[in-house]
Parts: C-alpha cells; sequence; structure tokens
C-alpha cells in the first residue's frame, strides 16, 4: 500500500475507531438515569402530540413542541459524547454543567416559543431573546463538533455565518447580508433553520421508527431475520455470503446505520464466509455493500427518508415504494454478483445440518413478521405515517411479554431506551446544525439564483448537470453524515436538478444514493474499512472490491432520475417493462464484472474473455437504461441492441458451461 493509500486507510480507521468506541459505551450510574429520564419524556412527549392526547388538558404548537424535543436531546448531546479525547462513559463536572445550562436556556425557548411565533421574534426579538439565541447557537454548533465530527461542524460554522458577508460574495454566491445579531435569532426563532423541515421529520416521524427498530432489535428481531436468512439461502453456493446479503439488509433497515450493521452482522457473517471459503477481502466487500444497502431498503430505511417525506411533503409511505424498485436492483445485483463468484470459485453452500428449518423459524417469529404487517398495512392504507410505528411497537411489546422468546427485563427495557436516546441525541445534534445551513440560504435568498447558476454552468446539458450532481454528493458524502449530506444537497442542488425537467422525487432519491456511495469507495469507504478490520484484510483492496460488488449503486440512481418508472412513477405497464428490462441489464453487467454469467458459465479468461465482459457490460447497460435517444433510436431499439449484442457472450457462457459439465471428474 502506497502512503496515500495509507493515509486514506489511516483515516478511515480513526473514524472507525470512534463509532466502534461509541457503540461500545455503557453508560451507569448518574448518567444511564439522565439519558433514560429524558429519553422517557421525551418519547412520551412525542406520543402525547402526534395522538394529540392532550394529556393535562393542554396541547402544544408544533414550534413548542419541537423546541422542547431539542433542548432534551441537545442537553443529552454533552452526557453522551466527549469534548475531546476516547469516548467514555465517565461524564466531566463541565459536561453536566453544559447539560444544565442547555436545558435552561431551551426551557427559554420553550417558555416564550408562543410569544415568538405571535410577535415574529425572527425578525425582531427584544435583547435578552437575542443573547438567548447566541447562546443556542454556541451549543448547538458545539454539539455537532462532537457529534458529528469536525468536518461537518466547520461546514456548519461557515454556512451559518455566510449571510452576515453575503452580500461582498462573487456571483453566483452574492446575496443579502444581514448582522449577527439579526441571523442568529433568525436561526432560532424561525421556522426555516434549525427548526424548520429537518427538525419538523425528526418530530413527526424519525423519532417512531427509530424507536421501532430498537424496540426490534432489543426483542429478537436482528436473530430471527439471520436465522431466516439461512434458512432461506444457506443450503445454496456461496450460501454463507447470500445469508450476509439477507441479513444485512433486514439489519440495515431497522438501524439506519452503515457502521452498527457492519459492526453487528459482520461479526457473525465474516467468520461464516471465511470458513465456507471466500477470501477475506470479499467477506469483508460483501458485508460492506450488504450493509450499505440495508439503509436504502424499506420498509424504515435511515432518518434521511423521513426527512425526504417531509421536504417534498409526500406520505413516507410514498417514499417507501419508491424506493422498493433501486433496493431490490442494487441487491439483485449483489446476489448476482456473489452468485457468480461462488459458482468460478466452486464454493459450496452450508449443510442442512447446521441449518435452521425455515418452518421452524417462521414458527418462532410469527411475531416479527406481524409487527411488519401492521406497519405497512397502517402506512399504506391508512396514511398515518406519523403513528404506524408507536402501534406496531404495541404490538410488539405485548406479544413478546406474553409468548416472544426474548422477553424484555426491566434492565433490558432501560438498555434500549438508553441506546435510542444515543441515537436520538445524535441525530438531533446533526439536524439542528443543518438547519442553519437552510436557513443561511433562505436568509440570503440565495437558493433560486443559485440553482439557475448551476444549470447554466453546465450548459444546459443535462447529463454533465447529473454527473457535476453525482460527484458533488459524493464530495459531501465523505465528510457529512447521510442525512447531512442529503439535506445540504437537497437545498444546493435539487432545485437545479428539478428546473432542469427531472421528476423531483427521482432527484431527491438520486442524491440520497449517491450520498451512500463513499461508505463502500476509497479514499474513505468507511463501511468497507470497517467490514476489513474485522475480517483482517486490506483496506484499500477492499474498498475496491466493495466497489466491483457493489457496482449497481453508481448506474442505478441514473436510471431511475432519467426515467421516473424505475421509481414507480408511471403506467403500470411501463414500470413492470422497464424493471424486467433492468434486471436483465444488471444480471448482465453483474456476470460481466464477475467474469461468470450467472447460472449459464464462465466468460472465460485472457484477451477473448476480456472482449466478452466488455460487450456483455455494454449490452447490460443498452439493456437496463430506461431510455432512448441513443444515436436515434427509441427505447425499445437500444433494449433489443443490448439483447442481440449480449448474445454472443452468453452463448460463449453456455458452450463453456456445458463442457464443464461433461469434462470428466478426477476422483
Amino acid at each position: 500500500m502506497n502512503t496515500s493509500d495509507s493515509a486514506a486507510a489511516g483515516r478511515g480507521a480513526a473514524a472507525i475507531e470512534a463509532e466502534v468506541a461509541q457503540e461500545k459505551v455503557k453508560f451507569t450510574g448518574l448518567a444511564r438515569v439522565v439519558i433514560v429520564v429524558l429519553t422517557t419524556i421525551a418519547i412520551g412527549v412525542s406520543i402525547n402530540q402526534l395522538f394529540n392526547l392532550r394529556i393535562g388538558n393542554y396541547s402544544m404548537l408544533d414550534g413548542t413542541y419541537l423546541n422542547l424535543l431539542a433542548g432534551i436531546f441537545l442537553s443529552l448531546t454533552f452526557v453522551t459524547f466527549r469534548s475531546h479525547g476516547p469516548h467514555s462513559a465517565q461524564v466531566p463536572w463541565y459536561d453536566w454543567v453544559l447539560t444544565g445550562f442547555t436545558l435552561l436556556v431551551a426551557g427559554y425557548l420553550v417558555a416564550t416559543s408562543d410569544t415568538a411565533t405571535a410577535y415574529g421574534w425572527e425578525y425582531a426579538a427584544p435583547d435578552f431573546a437575542i443573547w438567548v439565541a447566541i447562546a443556542f447557537y454556541v451549543l448547538i454548533l458545539e454539539a455537532v463538533r462532537r457529534a458529528g465530527g469536525l468536518v461537518l461542524f466547520l461546514v456548519v460554522f461557515v454556512f451559518s455565518l455566510y449571510p452576515i458577508v453575503a452580500d461582498k460574495m462573487p456571483d453566483p454566491l452574492s446575496g443579502f447580508s444581514q448582522p449577527f445579531t439579526d441571523v442568529v435569532p433568525f436561526f432560532m426563532y424561525s421556522s426555516e433553520a434549525s427548526f424548520g423541515i429537518p427538525m419538523s421529520a425528526f418530530g413527526s416521524l424519525v423519532i417512531g421508527f427509530i424507536l421501532f427498530g430498537g424496540v426490534l432489535q432489543f426483542t429478537g428481531g436482528g436473530r430471527f431475520f439471520n436465522n431466516l436468512a439461512l434458512a432461506m439461502v444457506g443450503q445454496y453456493r456461496g450460501g454463507s455470503a447470500k445469508v450476509a446479503i439477507f441479513a444485512s439488509g433486514f439489519m440495515g433497515s431497522m438501524s439506519g446505520s452503515v457502521i452498527s450493521n457492519v459492526l453487528t452482522t459482520g461479526a457473525v457473517s465474516i467468520p461464516a464466509m471465511r470458513q465456507s471459503g471466500f477470501s477475506a477481502r470479499y467477506a469483508a466487500a460483501t458485508e460492506a455493500c450488504a450493509s450499505t444497502g440495508g439503509v436504502l431498503m424499506p420498509p424504515i430505511m435511515g432518518a434521511t427518508a423521513f426527512v425526504m417525506a417531509s421536504w417534498l411533503g409526500l406520505p413516507y409511505s410514498e417514499i417507501m415504494l419508491a424506493a422498493a424498485i433501486p433496493s431490490l436492483l442494487y441487491y439483485f445485483g449483489l446476489f448476482t454478483q456473489i452468485d457468480a463468484y461462488s459458482a468460478r470459485r466452486g464454493l459450496k453452500g452450508m449443510g442442512r445440518d447446521v441449518l435452521p428449518a425455515l418452518g421452524k423459524t417462521m414458527k418462532e417469529g410469527w411475531i416479527y413478521i406481524s409487527v411488519f404487517v401492521l406497519l405497512i398495512y397502517l402506512m399504506v392504507a391508512f396514511r398515518w405515517e406519523r403513528t404506524a410505528p408507536f402501534y406496531a411497537i404495541a404490538l410488539l411489546l405485548v406479544v413478546n411479554q406474553v409468548v416472544g422468546p426474548d422477553r424484555f427485563s426491566v434492565s433490558g427495557f432501560l438498555d434500549m431506551i438508553a441506546s435510542v436516546g444515543r441515537i436520538l441525541t445524535e441525530l438531533v445534534a446533526v439536524l439542528l446544525g443543518i438547519g442553519m445551513i437552510v436557513g443561511a440560504f433562505q436568509a440570503t435568498g440565495l437558493t433560486g439564483p443559485l440553482a439557475a447558476e448551476l444549470v447554466s454552468l453546465a450548459g444546459n446539458s443535462l447529463t454533465l448537470l447529473l454527473i457535476m450532481g453525482a460527484v458533488t454528493a459524493f464530495i459531501f458524502g465523505m465528510g457529512m453524515t447521510v442525512t447531512a449530506c442529503y439535506i445540504f444537497l437537497a437545498v444546493i442542488l435539487a432545485p437545479a436538478l428539478v428546473q432542469a425537467g427531472l421528476n423531483e422525487l427521482a432527484v431527491h432519491l438520486f442524491i440520497l444514493y449517491w450520498g451512500m456511495v463513499s461508505y463502500i469507495t476509497p479514499p474513505v469507504a468507511l463501511g468497507a474499512f470497517a467490514a476489513a478490520s474485522m475480517a483482517g484484510a486490506d483496506p484499500i483492496r477492499t474498498g475496491f472490491e466493495a466497489m466491483r460488488l457493489g457496482g449497481v449503486i453508481y448506474i442505478v440512481p441514473f436510471f431511475f432520475v432519467l426515467n421516473p418508472a424505475l421509481i414507480g412513477q408511471g403506467p403500470a405497464g411501463e414500470v413492470i417493462f422497464v424493471l424486467i428490462c433492468a434486471l436483465i441489464g444488471i444480471w448482465f453487467i453483474s456476470s460481466a464484472l464477475q467474469g461468470y454469467v450467472s447460472l449459464i458459465g464462465t466468460l472465460g479468461a485472457g484477451t477473448t474473455g476480456l472482449a466478452l465482459r466488455v460487450m456483455l457490460f455494454a449490452a447490460g447497460v443498452a439493456v437496463a437504461a430506461p431510455m432512448g435517444g441513443v444515436a436515434g433510436l427509441s427505447h425499445m431499439a437500444v433494449t433489443v441492441l443490448g439483447l442481440a449484442l449480449a448474445a454472443l457472450p452468453v452463448a460463449m457462457a453456455w458452450r463453456a458451461g456445458k463442457a464443464e459439465e461433461t469434462a470428466p471428474k478426477i476422483a
């Protein structure tokens, strides 16, 4: 590994070690009590607000509700995250002081929320309210630094000061400027900055689904889905890797975190793959790709999907259904590559004697299936996105305590609340900071002109604009969390792509996908580096292997943004047609990447094999790409041309497969 590779791996290793250390921190004593109590209060307040229970005959306005949630979880940032040095469960005295101070400042915001709204404090706050806003601004910045890292802190800090110097910036960044004492109150008292769409999505959608994911895991949902994957595909060739795909996909959908998913499922899946004959590098790359895709997989996905729903003003169920086809294509591509690799290497499946029976697994895990059915039914049939996870949680807890194999103890329940509280704390710190970036662009009136400038810069070329968008999303994804990256690009980039004539929902999913790419792409590739550290593999080589395995994630976003039928936006017949074409095309692409046509045979080695792989890859792109206009050809003509181009490689693979079947076996 050269010096730059070592440096990249070192940066990735440092980030991973920090994540692992934070995951392993177990709070006890006063810290645990404070986390559990404040998180329980926040959940109770959310239930009261979302179900409109009016406990105590009192109903909060949305602004007051969000101020209260922000105050609770922002104060917990100073309990759960250290200001410097290694992560620790020992809370220094000065962090207790910051915790109390945050609660006091937030208490003022809650108490004066109605007055601030009525009298327009975002534009004309009294002097004391301005100082309170500045104090809250500083607390948010410190919370972002602790929870989101130095890069995100610097981005938020710089953009939060941008409105002060906006009039001095060159075009297209020039905008209206305001003094610092006007900017900060706008951030804290308006509904367009820290307490805008990101926090609104948190208060209405995210908190319930993260709680649902936490309860599901702590009641044994992770083990059930792992056993289900073992029972379904464990016996087939490369079964251990195929199990990792399904298990990590299920777990990633619940947790919404790539690194946490790798650390959780990788501890089991990577050793199993190594024992089945997979190389350390390939096992790690498989786990990294499977865990990355889990965050993009319905029904839960990550917190970003709920922010997207609020941003677009769409029901979450619509986001979930739109994400289903791209997720299917991603995992299909990963599955076919694993199958091709296993066939080429002659890898076998796992023995039936070590696999759980499907019938027994389903019988023991019906509780988890039933809660998912209820969750999806309430979201799709009744559009109860805000309250559906709470109904599912209630069903899960009741059934779990009556007949469940993993009944909650009091200690286990408190551990679950503490774990959920840490996740929500980290998310709120990031959302409040990113909200200030949104507010900076709103305050300066820059969003619209900047979109027009981006379109002009691309020379009105849609292809160039999409490539610029993909590269921008990838770069920002390297230094930010997925949610932070998405919100930033939803302000900066999405309007330009929509202005160019693209479907708005497809554009936002495009940004989400390309923000995830950095988890498996060097030089950062945190997901791949985390898996490599567990497998004992070279980090950079694992990252490049993950790029090949997860290659579909680079291609599919261009497909669905150019033809929204691939996210279900179109007539049923068109959706079915482009989906079938995409599946066939991805089968060809995956086969080309592995040099083996899954279920048929090898493409061979040497110059001939390379030529066949190039032909099959080109054929796959032609068949899968849901568009026409290439050389004046229609969509159907491009598809037929792709199928014709694939005929020779597939025929050669079939011939090689037949020759292998008839070759004499050496005892």
